[in-house]
C-alpha cells in the first residue's frame, strides 16, 4: 500500500481528522484496506455505474459510465481467494449519474487510488493499522512449499495471512514402473516446481524457505535446488537451498501448514515474525489458564478490570485482542477497546492486535476475541459479572412472585 497526494510527505502521527489517499499495489493491500475501512467511514473511489436514459422517441438506452463516487460505508466484504474488496454504502455526494442516498457498492481495485475519511477520527488503533498497511513487508514474508509426489503448494506466509501463490501438479509413474521412468518423472516434477517457485516469489530479498512433505520428497527437492544452483553457477539459488528448512508433514496439501508452523524447527526459523510471537503468546496464555493462578483472564469485563488496575503492564503483561472488535458500528464500543490498548501501552505492557486469518486469532475468537496475561495474579475478576447476573435473576424471580 502506498500513501499518495499531499499526505505522502506527512508523518503518520500528524494525521488528524482529515483524509488519506491510498494506492493498493498488491493483493494483500486489499486485506489491509478491509481492516482499515469501518462502518460509518467515508470512502471516495472510482466506480462504474449503469445509467439508463430515455431518448426523444421514448425508448431507453443503458450504458456503463466511469465516475468517482463518495459513500458512507455500511459494510465491507473481502474475498480472500480473489483478494477483492467490496465496500457498500449510501452516496453522500451527488453527481450527474447518482443522487444523494442511493445505495452503491464500490469494488476497490489494484493500482487505483481511494480516499478514506475516518468517521471516528484517526485514533491510535487506526493509525497502527495504517502503519501496518504502508509497511513494505516483503522482506518479512516466508516462502513455503508443502509437497508430496506429484503435488506442490507454493505459499507465502506474511505477518498477517497465508497466501497460496501457485499449485503445481505433475504425473509421476507408479513404483511398479521402471526406476528410470520414476526418476525422470520426479525430475520433471522438481524442475516444474522450482521454476514456478522462482517465478511466483521474489527471492532477490533474502527470506526463509520451508520445504515440507511426508517421506523424503522435501529433502530430495532441497538437494535438487542445490544441484541445479551448482549446475547454473547461481550462488543465490545455492544459498537458498543451503538455508532451507526441511520439516515433516502428514501430507502435501495446504491444510498441513498448521502443523508445520508449530514444529520446533519452523518456530526457530521464524522466531522474530509477528504471527509466530502471537502463537507463543496464545500458548503462554493457555498454559497460565490451565494453572489457574489468576494471571490469565479472558472476556471484555474481566480484562477491562485488569487493565484499569494496571495489571497488564510492565513486567510481562500482554493484551491480546482481535481486530474484528474494532469494527463495531457503536462508537462507544470501539473507543472502549482503543482505550484498553492505549492504557496497556502507557503502563509498559504489550498490546497485540491479532488477525482471525491466522491460527492464533482463531483461537482467541473462541474466547470472545479478547484475553490478557497479567503481571501479577488477580482473583475473582469476573465476580461482579456473576453477582450482577444473580441479581438480575433474583429480581426476575421477585417479579414473577
Amino acid at each position: 500500500m502506498q500513501l499518495v497526494g499531499s499526505k505522502a510527505s506527512q508523518r503518520l502521527d500528524e494525521i488528524g481528522e482529515g483524509s488519506v489517499t491510498l494506492l493498493p499495489v498488491e493483493p494483500e493491500d486489499m486485506w489491509h484496506a478491509n481492516n482499515l475501512i469501518g462502518p460509518e467511514d467515508i470512502v471516495k473511489a472510482h466506480a462504474i455505474r449503469k445509467v439508463t436514459t430515455e431518448t426523444k422517441t421514448g425508448s431507453t438506452v443503458s450504458e456503463r459510465v466511469h465516475t468517482d463516487l463518495t459513500i458512507r460505508v455500511t459494510s465491507t466484504f473481502f474475498d480472500p481467494g480473489a483478494s477483492q474488496l467490496h465496500v457498500s454504502g449510501t452516496v453522500i455526494v451527488e453527481n450527474n449519474f447518482v443522487s444523494l442516498g442511493q445505495y452503491h457498492t464500490l469494488d476497490l481495485e489494484l493500482n487505483r487510488p481511494f480516499t478514506l475519511w475516518k468517521n471516528y477520527g484517526w485514533d491510535s488503533v487506526a493509525k497502527e493499522t495504517l502503519t501496518d498497511a504502508l509497511k513494505q513487508d516483503k522482506e518479512g514474508a516466508v516462502a513455503a512449499v508443502v509437497m508430496q509426489e506429484g503435488i506442490a503448494n507454493i505459499c507465502l506466509i506474511t505477518e498477517y495471512r497465508t497466501i497460496l501463490k501457485q499449485r503445481v501438479e505433475s504425473t509421476i509413474p507408479k513404483k511398479r514402473s521402471s526406476s528410470s521412468e520414476q526418476d525422470s518423472g520426479m525430475k520433471r516434477f522438481f524442475e516444474k516446481t522450482l521454476s514456478t517457485l522462482m517465478r511466483s516469489i521474489d527471492f532477490s530479498v533474502p527470506r526463509p524457505l520451508l520445504l515440507a512433505s511426508p517421506g523424503f520428497v522435501a529433502g530430495d527437492f532441497k538437494k535438487y535446488i542445490s544441484d541445479e544452483g551448482a549446475r547454473r553457477g547461481d550462488k543465490a539459488m545455492m544459498a537458498m537451498a543451503r538455508e532451507a528448512t526441511v520439516v515433516h508433514s502428514s501430507s502435501g496439501h495446504l491444510h498441513s501448514l498448521n502443523e508445520i508452523l508449530k514444529s520446533p524447527e519452523v518456530m526457530a526459523t521464524m522466531k522474530d515474525m509477528k504471527f509466530s510471537k502471537e502463537t507463543r503468546f496464545m500458548d503462554d496464555f493457555f498454559d497460565k489458564l490451565r494453572k489457574d493462578d489468576g494471571r490469565a483472564w479472558y472476556g471484555t469485563g474481566p480484562v477491562e478490570k485488569a487493565v484499569r488496575e494496571g495489571a497488564v503492564g510492565r513486567g510481562g503483561g500482554v493484551l491480546l485482542i482481535n481486530n474484528s472488535l474494532f469494527r463495531s458500528m457503536d462508537i462507544a464500543t470501539r473507543k472502549r477497546y482503543v482505550a484498553m490498548v492505549d492504557k496497556v501501552k502507557e503502563d509498559g505492557g504489550e498490546a497485540r492486535i491479532l488477525s482471525s486469518d491466522h491460527e492464533s486469532g482463531q483461537r482467541l475468537d473462541a474466547l470472545g476475541g479478547i484475553a490478557a496475561i497479567l503481571t501479577y495474579p488477580m482473583l475473582d475478576l469476573d465476580e461482579d459479572d456473576e453477582a450482577a447476573a444473580d441479581g438480575n435473576a433474583e429480581t426476575e424471580e421477585n417479579l414473577i412472585i
